[in-house]
């Protein structure tokens, strides 16, 4: 299975919309969970600790590399994307296990 590694990057503009570069499917046809976590402030932060806190997510997610298939974080609105496989409980234990790295992280949505 050819799945993408997951990315974390800040995104200033895209090129395309979100539900364009985040699969929907991996690659057995199985459909993705996706949610989204606010970090209020991120793009304000100055460049070393944006780095940091860049460095904490990329360091949380490559913890659920089994689960985690896509990850996009947008600077100019300050919002974590993911993208996983839909295992029972995981959501929630990534979403927690963000917020113990960056506190400020928030989970705002979830489908």
């Amino acid at each position: 299975m050819n799945l993408p590694r997951h990315a974390v990057f800040p995104l200033l503009e895209a090129n395309e919309p979100l539900f364009k570069r985040a699969p929907s499917v991996d690659g057995d046809g199985q459909i993705l969970s996706d949610f989204m976590m606010l970090i209020p402030g991120l793009r304000e932060k100055p460049r070393q600790l944006l780095q940091r806190t860049l460095d904490d997510i990329q360091a949380v997610l490559a913890c659920f590399q089994e689960v985690v298939v896509f990850a996009e974080l947008n600077l100019k609105l300050n919002l974590l994307w993911i993208s996983m496989r839909p295992v029972t409980g995981m959501r929630n234990e990534i979403a927690w296990a963000v917020q113990n790295r960056v506190p400020e992280a928030k989970l705002i949505s979830h489908i």
